[in-house]
């Protein structure tokens, strides 16, 4: 049974908090040395995908997603591609669209569920001649991951080996309630200022699609989905969205090896995000609650963060 009765993970001092663990990592990290080589792709639909590239070459590659608002450049993204990188992979940072520093060109974006574009960006690296892909996902990048895994079983490539997904709202909808909590304004507020900000870009650059004015009542990342995220990318509503986009429901149907690392006091998680009867009932999906950590924290000394550690651990156990 792929639930994890014991994570090797056990904080001292701060770092036994849940929004220290947050917080330090996320505001303090020092920006790490992986030289980035940036290869620009194009979608389907006429839109463009910046990959942030990491000692390219040889037959395997980690493809790393960050969450929500984050980039190939936030540490923690760093922080795994060298981590694979001193183990001989290569690694490619797939920046969402418009998170790369330069807005994209249509009036979609990027969201919970948009496996189309992890297929694209898969098609493309593999295209480059990787054999062995491995695919890793913080946040909102966890979700997807697990949803493109489980979502057409048949339809993933077949050089995709395995997955790990950090801290990942697994229910979109538990997970939007959860950060919207009082005490949990500190975070929502902050994504909502960068959201409501590529808005207003948005709109200047696509004149007469979007209404700024409309963001005067927008107080909640809900607000936001029902506003924007959801009509724009075919979900009636932000509950659809929620309710289509999660990967909870598609865990049973994984078919390559999975880990999904959720510490029990990540403040962005509610209890339908540890799916535990999904693990329980699988041989491929593996759920590990660690006490502590944090969303996306997971700090240790040295350099090496035990989510970078587990997951080079979880795909080298693959081979």
């Amino acid at each position: 049974m792929p639930l994890v009765k014991e994570s090797g993970y056990r904080p001292a001092g701060i770092f036994r908090n849940a929004h220290a663990s947050t917080m330090i990592p996320s505001l303090l990290r020092k920006v790490l040395a992986v030289s980035y080589v940036r290869e620009r792709i194009d979608t389907p639909d006429g839109d463009f995908i910046d990959l942030d590239w990491s000692a390219a070459g040889g037959e395997a590659v980690v493809v790393i997603c960050h969450g929500l608002e984050g980039s190939a450049h936030r540490p923690y993204v760093r922080g795994m591609a060298r981590t694979f990188n001193r183990a001989g992979f290569a690694a490619v940072g797939l920046n969402f669209r418009g998170c790369s520093g330069e807005s994209n060109r249509v009036l979609r974006s990027y969201h919970s569920g948009a496996t189309e574009d992890l297929r694209t960006v898969l098609d493309h690296v593999c295209g480059r001649g990787y054999r062995r892909v491995v695919l890793v996902g913080f946040s909102l990048g966890g979700n997807l991951v697990l949803k493109y895994l489980g979502e057409d079983p048949a339809g993933v490539r077949p050089e995709v080996a395995g997955a790990v997904a950090i801290s990942s709202p697994v229910d979109l909808a538990d997970g939007a309630a959860t950060i919207s909590l009082p005490g949990n304004r500190i975070y929502s507020d902050r994504f909502l200022r960068k959201l409501k900000r590529k808005y207003r870009a948005k709109a200047k650059l696509l004149p007469g699609l979007l209404d700024p004015a409309r963001l005067d009542a927008v107080r909640t990342l809900v607000d936001f989905d029902d506003l924007y995220t959801a009509p724009v990318h075919g979900f009636r509503n932000a509950a659809e969205y929620y309710r289509r986009c999660s990967s909870r429901q598609f865990l049973g149907n994984i078919a390559v090896p999975a880990l999904l690392l959720s510490a029990r006091n990540d403040p962005f998680l509610g209890d339908a995000c540890y799916p535990l009867a999904a693990a329980e009932a699988s041989d491929r999906f593996h759920l590990e609650i660690p006490d502590h950590g944090g969303h996306v924290g997971f700090f240790v000394g040295g350099g090496t963060y035990f989510s970078e550690a587990r997951a080079l651990a979880f795909v080298e156990d693959l081979a």
